[in-house]
């Protein structure tokens, strides 16, 4: 994990962490997936991204989510350090300990993901945002770093063995929105593993339980307690 990057008064978060979040962004799902899973509630606030709220910027000037004030003022603005943080606390699905290698081996592949795959995924997705590059290149870019997770697909069905883990939950956000520029092309691909993967994924309970809709924080006003109570 990374340093604790800033401060912010806990006066107003409750009895509860404060999650600033945005539904589709893939940082903030990997956050709070990992959230849900452990069991770990917050009081979750969804933020428009082009109306930030002042409270988020306080917390964390960069103004990028997900942000999460923990109860004693300390900001977690980075969502790998809230997704370990949360499971330090509780861990049933052993996202921490996979059957096959390390965290330390999965956080090298995260690394792969939020690195040169995500770059390259940025120019497939918003090519009007880099003149001189082309998309072409860099889903070729892309597909090759594919390729790679479809070899580790080949003998297990996770990437790190026989239960998903960290790194699967980490890096299918970035996936899925890599699939649907074009879903067409992607199911044209010969990757069936990624494929199968990414499928499973998107059409688990978690992901769902982590993707409700909800209208955009208010100043002033109380977020909605995240996961759901059962």
């Amino acid at each position: 994990m990374t340093a604790v990057s800033g401060t912010a008064a806990a006066a107003d978060t409750g009895a509860l962490p404060v999650l600033y979040s945005f539904r589709r962004c893939p940082y903030a799902m990997r956050a709070r997936l990992a959230l849900a899973v452990s069991g770990q509630a917050c009081e979750l606030r969804e933020v428009v991204l082009r109306n930030k709220p002042a409270a988020l910027l306080q917390a964390s000037p960069k103004g990028t989510v997900p942000v999460l004030v923990l109860t004693d003022g300390q900001v977690l603005d980075q969502s790998l350090d809230i997704m370990c943080w949360a499971l330090a606390g509780n861990d049933p699905a052993a996202w921490l300990a996979p059957s096959h290698g390390t965290v330390k081996d999965m956080l090298a592949l995260i690394a792969e993901c939020d690195g040169p795959f995500k770059q390259t995924l940025d120019r497939c997705k918003y090519p009007s945002r880099y003149p001189g590059v082309d998309p072409d290149v860099s889903r070729a870019e892309a597909t090759q770093w594919l390729r790679s997770l479809e070899a580790r697909l080949q003998s297990q069905p996770f990437l790190f063995g026989d239960h998903a883990a960290l790194a699967d939950m980490a890096i299918a956000p970035f996936v899925r929105q890599f699939a649907g520029i074009d879903a067409d092309w992607w199911r044209a691909q010969p990757w069936p593993r990624v494929q199968q993967w990414l499928a499973q994924w998107q059409n688990g309970a978690l992901l769902a339980s982590v993707m409700e809709k909800l209208p955009p924080w208010v100043e002033g006003t109380a977020g909605v307690v995240f996961p759901h109570p059962s």
